[in-house]
């Protein structure tokens, strides 16, 4: 048996303290909901657990506990990780039958200092002014998407934030985790690009000069192609400083072109056009779509409003531009297929 240092909340919010006997960390989480308790903090105490315990409290510092993330140190902004982990948290408090603001609370108490405890306090104090969960959310745009204080408006008006909430916490996760797989797809190809670039210009700058005196001593002509490659490495040798800041030069004017209106376009246009991730990405611009627009109408948002902010979520500028033309035709009347 192991020794647990706990500190839960009950129905009414009250916060308690104290220690908790079980086999392992789950058997102590389990024991105190059976008496109403719902855990925030869940330890073993010092030098009473096992190697097994203190392997589960490591995971548990990882995230693998939706309770232990508030104990971590304070980060240098409020980012996608901590609305996942906020909206999940929240979600388990308002279902196990607390108030909003005692469940704010409740997260409150536990938040280090931070960007993130400063956001928890300023939503806490809107609450107690008398205004609604989505308008506290409202006041933090680049924090919390059209899409996410759309559905909480919807679980306000249904009388269900705890359960949108935790269909959000649920769609929030699975787009993490496909951005995730698209990612690490993607990093692949990247590193063998970059890493061929450099071996080719190691070739040319260093190990192709080195032959060209061979070449000389040998006498007999070269062939066009050995002249040229040559002729490159010399280039590359003697002059890769100007290459290289012209290269810069061309990288910061494209990147300031692709920010613009018609260069976001026509990158996005090449995108799609792609043999292998132009699929990929139509696939997952079409997937965002589809499960924004099906979770908004699940939890009762009008259709329209649906397809608006669905069509919002959508990155890829020719797509959007194509979804754009639903909701007007949606309003003469027309199927949705």
């Amino acid at each position: 048996m192991t020794a647990f240092d706990y500190r839960a909340s009950d129905n009414t919010g009250a916060v308690h303290k104290g220690v908790e006997s079980a086999p392992d960390e789950q058997a102590a989480a389990r024991a105190l909901r059976a008496r109403g308790l719902t855990p925030v903090k869940l330890v073993p105490r010092s030098g009473s657990g096992s190697s097994a315990v203190l392997a589960d409290r490591a995971r548990a510092s990882t995230g693998s506990s939706p309770l232990k993330w508030l104990s971590r140190g304070s980060r240098a902004a409020v980012g996608s990780n901590d609305v996942l982990r906020l909206t999940s948290e929240l979600s388990v408090l308002l279902q196990a039958g607390l108030p909003l603001d005692r469940a704010l609370k409740v997260q409150l108490d536990t938040v280090p200092e931070g960007p993130f405890r400063s956001l928890v306090q300023d939503i806490l104090t809107t609450i107690k002014g008398g205004k609604s969960l989505t308008m506290a959310l409202e006041a933090y745009p680049d924090v919390f998407t059209h899409f996410y204080i759309s559905m909480v408006r919807s679980g306000e008006a249904s009388g269900n934030v705890g359960e949108v909430l935790s269909e959000l916490a649920d769609y929030l996760a699975r787009s993490k985790a496909v951005r995730a797989t698209i990612v690490s797809a993607m990093v692949y190809p990247a590193i063998l690009l970059v890493v061929a670039a450099i071996s080719v210009a190691v070739m040319l700058g260093f190990v192709v000069p080195e032959f060209e005196s061979l070449f000389e001593e040998m006498g007999d002509g070269l062939p066009l192609l050995t002249s040229a490659i040559i002729g490159l490495g010399d280039l590359v040798s003697n002059w890769w400083w100007l290459i290289l800041l012209v290269v810069l030069s061309g990288f910061s004017v494209l990147r300031n072109w692709l920010i613009t209106e018609a260069g976001k376009r026509w990158l996005d246009t090449n995108l799609l056009r792609a043999p292998l991730a132009g699929p990929v990405l139509s696939k997952f611009e079409v997937s965002r779509f589809a499960r924004t627009m099906g979770t908004l109408l699940s939890n009762g948002v009008a259709i329209l409003k649906a397809a608006e902010i669905a069509q919002a979520t959508v990155s890829n500028a020719v797509i959007s531009s194509h979804l754009a033309e639903l909701g007007p035709a949606l309003k003469r009347g027309e199927r949705l297929s």
